[in-house]
């Protein structure tokens, strides 16, 4: 029975995994508008009042389940109900299901704002574009990725080692900016040769959410990390590169 458990808490953490990559991906072309068959600009036509409380309250359901999961009095009461060491893995499953509702359920406002019809304008966003998302793809690398999904807690248990503390990344593109995937997804969110109204409506609303977000999350960044966190502050900007002191080492 013992190995039973263990055989479903790792299935279940590679389960999540898998589930994080296709919708980080799928999430990647929806805002695309290439490749599948429901994108930021094509779906169900509706009147502009449905599509928009529609596509707000996506938003929102998004940003609620990213915000109160994440906190630390949300995660003392949740790890009463559910094992601690699949707290990580059941926060990434349950972003997964926020964002596939998300992209599942969006309902585009086709008019458009704007659209560059000069072939080198529109490589250039498009390939902006590009970049944002593989700044994203970078910055998430340099972090402790089996942290991060939740597989290290999973492995720390099953081993029967005391969890492991979180790690806080300092080099790289983070002696830029403290939150290089932030920045990045703000390209990706804005960098567009053709921008509807939907467009900008998904824009406005998760750039709003995630500086938002970015200052929670830097409050448990304080509370987890103390000084070494502060240090951090000071030395390097959270959003905008400019530049500071440069971070150095690697904080625990």
């Amino acid at each position: 029975m013992r190995i039973m458990r263990k055989v479903l808490a790792f299935g279940f953490g590679i389960l999540t995994t898998i589930c994080f990559a296709a919708t980080s991906l799928y999430c990647v072309l929806f805002l695309a508008d290439v490749l599948v068959p429901r994108t930021i600009d094509r779906g169900p036509s509706v009147s502009w009042p449905v599509a928009v409380a529609v596509d707000l309250a996506l938003v929102g359901l998004f940003a609620a389940q990213h915000s109160v999961m994440a906190r630390a009095a949300f995660k003392r009461w949740w790890t009463r109900v559910i094992p601690p060491a699949i707290e990580r893995s059941v926060y990434v499953l349950a972003a997964c299901l926020a964002l596939a509702l998300l992209v599942g359920l969006w309902l585009p406002l086709p008019d458009l704002i704007w659209s560059v019809t000069n072939p080198a304008g529109r490589i250039l966003l498009s390939g902006l574009f590009w970049f944002g998302w593989l700044m994203v793809l970078i910055a998430g690398l340099l972090t402790n990725q089996a942290e991060m999904l939740g597989l290290q807690q999973i492995s720390d248990a099953v081993h029967g080692r005391v969890l492991s503390p979180p790690t806080l990344n300092t080099s790289g593109l983070y002696r830029l900016v403290r939150h290089p995937i932030y920045v990045g997804s703000f390209i990706g969110f804005w960098a567009t040769p053709d921008m509807t109204v939907g467009h900008l409506l998904f824009a406005v609303a998760a750039t709003v959410y995630t500086v938002a977000g970015a200052r929670l999350e830097e409050r448990d960044l304080v509370r987890t990390f103390g000084d070494g966190y502060r240090r951090y502050q000071r030395d390097v900007r959270m959003l905008l590169p400019i530049p500071r002191r440069a971070a150095r080492g690697r904080v625990r």
